[in-house]
């Protein structure tokens, strides 16, 4: 049923239990696990050195991600499950569904904080953005459904 499964993570609590479920996930189907992390670089338009601003989004994103990506190849071993990963910059949600569409994923399984209310309006959901948009199925995991 799934060869493929894209897991998008920031390194938080919430991309973990997601990395879980999707590596159990793996191990029944015999599935290859593929790790993106996004470096956000997208900047306010109201920002005046744009470049400098994303040269640092992006020495602080792909220093997380490394430490992401090492974690997360340690879980994929005790799982005895293959693990591809991938650096992209950007919009979270737009790489994350090109992502999927690119290693031809069968399902995405992401975290996500489950903000409401006006937190949720102010800080918008990456997680409700690829649910919307993605053209594959996705599951989306809470740190307490671990």
């Amino acid at each position: 049923m799934y060869d493929r499964i894209l897991v998008p993570t920031d390194g938080g609590e919430h991309a973990t239990a997601a990395l879980e479920h999707a590596l159990e996930l793996a191990s029944v189907h015999d599935a290859t696990v593929h790790v993106c992390y996004v470096v956000d670089t997208s900047t306010n338009p109201l920002v005046v050195s744009k470049d400098e601003v994303r040269d640092a989004l992006r020495q602080v994103g792909e220093d997380a991600a490394a430490r992401a990506f090492a974690d997360a190849e340690e879980r994929a071993a005790a799982h005895g499950v293959e693990l591809l990963t991938d650096l992209h910059e950007g919009t979270p949600g737009d790489e994350i569904i090109a992502e999927a569409e690119a290693v031809a994923a069968d399902l995405v399984v992401m975290g996500t904080h489950a903000r409401e209310g006006v937190s949720r309006r102010l800080l918008g959901s990456v997680a409700e953005e690829v649910v919307e948009n993605c053209p594959v199925p996705v599951l989306t995991v809470h740190a307490e459904d671990a």
